[in-house]
């Protein structure tokens, strides 16, 4: 059977007290945040010469900010270098018999093939717009709700084989629409209120999550260091929930549904947060390098199906609120333009530019700024995701 290193430490060397430590889960979180963190400051300098050896450089599109006309030709599909650390470490770090961190990482690195495509055109092609929407919106739809009906009733149960169990009884049953209480949508700083999703809500609302927050997060990478950061912290934020809803005790006393297999997650949030700030490193203003889609992408599908596994699809958008609020500036912005176009002859903006960070760009704020700024908010809003806790 197949090991990772820290089962392969644990089984290896019984005798060896000290060896003991790689059975914690925070010790293996934390262990997997330094490996990440460690991998991606080593192999970002190459990675960033192979891609501009490569010339896969970023195309600005030309009615953006003039100030960024300056970045043509910067690397970008930087957010290889983040995968790659988030896949290593975790794959270390990890018990590799729990079903949750694999799904994460499957969907995580489907939604990372459907960026890399989209980056890859952009730069063949020298096409700003990349891969046609529709397509795009096609194969994330095809792994939202693929992974959204596994989840619906891996959830629930707490091996793969009882989930086999109770999809055939789903089956037979003639496609009921019952689902066990641990699926039901949890309604932040309320104590016992929860409402029932059945299967088909259950499924609705994980693909618009997974979905929603991958592409979230690629419309907030717009300026250097922008959405990686956070990224990190809901990351972070998401895998304390992720501990809480894994342990038996913990989940009891703070009234939360134990959802065993869950605290496993830590691990891929703590390799997510050290790659993250290892990327930032070359991402931070000037940027060496850019994301791309294949991170954005990647990552927020991921963020989106860790909030579904731990039941906190409504705290995630508590957190992400710049993520959301990025995201709703460009579908507001598209919606006002057609309509007035049609009701006037001529299309109208709610902002000076979609998406929000470039709206405030164009009222004369700097890009660190925004960034800065976008940062702070971000921490604010963890603070008050974490809060809902205890605060019940």
């Amino acid at each position: 059977m197949l090991l990772s290193l820290a089962q392969w430490l644990q089984q290896s060397s019984p005798e060896l007290g000290f060896l003991r430590v790689f059975q914690y889960l925070t010790f293996r979180a934390v262990m997997a945040a330094m490996t990440a963190l460690l991998i991606g400051l080593a192999f970002g300098p190459w990675v960033i010469r192979r891609l501009s050896a490569l010339k896969i450089g970023q195309p600005i599109r030309s009615y953006g900010v003039v100030e960024h006309i300056s970045k043509t030709g910067t690397p970008t599909m930087g957010g290889v270098l983040i995968l790659i650390g988030v896949g290593a470490s975790t794959l270390l770090w990890f018990d590799w018999s729990n079903r949750f961190v694999w799904i994460v990482m499957l969907v995580t690195g489907g939604f990372g093939a459907i960026g890399w495509v989209d980056d890859w055109r952009k730069v063949v092609r020298k096409n700003p717009e990349g891969m046609p929407s529709g397509e795009k919106y096609f194969w994330q739809s095809v792994i939202g709700l693929t992974a959204a009906l596994y989840l619906a009733f891996s959830v629930s149960e707490t091996s793969n084989l009882r989930v086999l169990e109770l999809f055939i009884r789903w089956v037979q049953s003639g496609f009921s629409n019952d689902l066990p209480p641990t699926a039901d949508l949890i309604l932040p700083f309320v104590k016992t209120v929860s409402y029932p999703l059945g299967v088909y809500g259950f499924i609705i609302l994980t693909y618009l999550v997974i979905v929603g927050a991958s592409n979230a997060v690629n419309l907030t990478d717009g300026l250097d260091g922008l959405a990686i950061m956070p990224v990190v912290m809901v990351g972070s934020a998401l895998g304390v929930f992720a501990y809480v809803t894994g342990n038996a005790v913990y989940s009891k006393y703070l009234l939360f549904p134990y959802i065993p297999g869950a605290g496993e997650l830590l691990i891929f949030c703590a390799a997510m947060a050290g790659s993250g700030l290892a990327f930032l490193w070359f991402n931070a203003y000037p940027a060496q390098v850019f994301m791309g889609d294949v991170g954005a992408l990647s990552l927020g599908g991921a963020l989106g199906t860790i909030a579904v596994i731990t039941r906190q699809e409504i705290v995630l958008a508590i957190m992400g609120g710049i993520f959301v609020a990025e995201a709703l500036s460009v579908m507001l912005q598209v919606v006002w333009f057609k309509y007035t176009k049609k009701r006037y002859g001529s299309g109208r903006r709610m902002l000076k530019m979609a998406p929000l960070h470039h709206h405030f760009e164009k009222s004369g704020w700097k890009e660190t700024q925004v960034v800065v700024r976008f940062w702070i908010i971000t921490m604010l809003l963890c603070l008050v995701g974490l809060s809902s806790l205890k605060l019940r």
